[in-house]
């Protein structure tokens, strides 16, 4: 029996209230820690080329984030967000979907950029806002996008890339295109009036887009225990009628498998999944954070055991593709290549100012236009009156 508002109605005649944890969620998971499978699993049907491209990206991801966590420190760029104890879920959900599908992401996934080709100059680029960055230096650093990659840029605002995806799915669908849209966005996010809106729309739409959360435990400085008392975020998918997993985020055999399955499923159906990764924010929020104030040293201890890229690495070696002598080679090629490229990044000129109001409008307005020279009159800059004392732009 329904009714109206087209909910399903099962009558009882005795006052019952539904707990609001009523409904439990299993949490999907194929490693043990020591990298080995669980005995009643099976691994996704992945070859050794594929298998060690997704531990290249994720160890590129975890040496990047060193590297310029270190070059913040060091006054060399600005701002910096780490991905650390979260690489398996971006690289691995990115893993299992097709080149042509659209990837909205939030600021801890630049290893799904990372895994789909995005070179490291492109990186370093953007991080230092030279002259060839795509975004033509007015980003923030971490606020990547490719369009050749099918990869939006991200946006500072939380949650607004998650409506965004919902109508990007949706003109996937009526394109009627063999593609689906993957949005990532943390927990603290999911409290944002945005993720409400994106999944009732992509439900009652059914647009093929995967909503994927990334639950590590803190929003800057809010645990989640102090963001909501529900069972996580998946229970709230559940409520907007949407199909949802949970999956341990610090397993990159689970994570590709459940994102595969999710995509094949949207693809038959053309409907909305969420995934909720669980997982741990090993680093600070960003480089302006310090997470001693709000957490102790022992919890974060307890999660380095669980360490991602440690247990895939396990796992690798298991299988005989990975030794420990190439793992060392690897790493020390790719610490070279991150240095090597950062150091030339910072030898290459910013963007000119007139590029500040190029590809804004298809004509400058004169507003801009007189804006612009007045900026060039400013000190500093690399027309300016003092530019010649100063050296030029700074």
């Amino acid at each position: 029996m329904t009714n109206p508002n087209n909910a399903t109605i099962t009558l009882v005649h005795r006052v019952r209230f539904v707990d609001g944890h009523g409904l439990t969620i299993p949490t999907f998971r194929l490693l043990k820690d020591d990298g080995h499978l669980y005995a009643d699993a099976s691994a996704p049907d992945i070859d050794k080329e594929q298998a060690l491209a997704m531990y290249h990206s994720m160890l590129a991801t975890r040496l990047l984030d060193e590297r310029m966590l270190a070059a913040q420190r060091q006054g060399r760029i600005s701002f910096y967000l780490q991905s650390l104890g979260e690489e398996a879920q971006a690289v691995a959900s990115a893993a299992a979907l097709d080149p042509q599908d659209m990837i909205l992401a939030q600021y801890r996934e630049q290893g799904a950029l990372l895994h789909r080709g995005f070179p490291l100059d492109q990186v370093m680029d953007q991080l230092f806002a030279t002259e060839d960055d795509l975004g033509r230096g007015r980003q923030m650093p971490v606020h990547y996008g490719s369009r050749a990659l099918n990869f939006m840029t991200i946006s500072s605002p939380l949650a607004t890339q998650i409506p965004q995806a919902t109508g990007v799915a949706y003109a996937q669908r009526l394109a009627g295109e063999q593609a689906i849209t993957l949005c990532y966005f943390g927990e603290g996010a999911a409290s944002e009036g945005d993720f409400h809106a994106g999944l009732n729309m992509a439900a009652v739409l059914k647009t093929p887009v995967i909503f994927f959360c990334r639950n590590n435990g803190y929003a800057i400085s809010t645990p989640a225990s102090e963001q909501f008392v529900g069972d996580g975020i998946a229970s709230r998918a559940v409520g907007y009628g949407i199909r949802t997993l949970r999956v341990d985020g610090a397993d990159a055999l689970a994570v590709y498998e459940a994102t595969r399955q999710a995509r094949q499923l949207m693809l038959e159906e053309s409907q909305p999944v969420l995934i909720e990764a669980m997982s741990y924010r090993l680093g600070a929020h960003s480089s302006s954070d310090d997470p001693s104030g709000y957490r102790s040293k022992a919890e974060e201890e307890r999660w380095r055991k669980r360490d991602p890229v440690g247990r895939y690495r396990l796992w690798l070696q298991h299988q005989g593709w990975l030794s420990e002598n190439e793992d060392r080679r690897r790493s020390d090629a790719l610490r070279r290549d991150i240095l090597e490229t950062m150091k030339q990044a910072e030898k290459k000129p910013k963007p000119p100012l007139e590029s500040l109001i190029e590809d804004v409008y298809y004509r400058p307005p004169a507003r801009l236009k007189r804006q612009l020279e007045q900026l060039k009159q400013q000190p500093g800059t690399h027309a300016g009156p003092e530019a010649d004392k100063q050296g030029g732009a700074r």
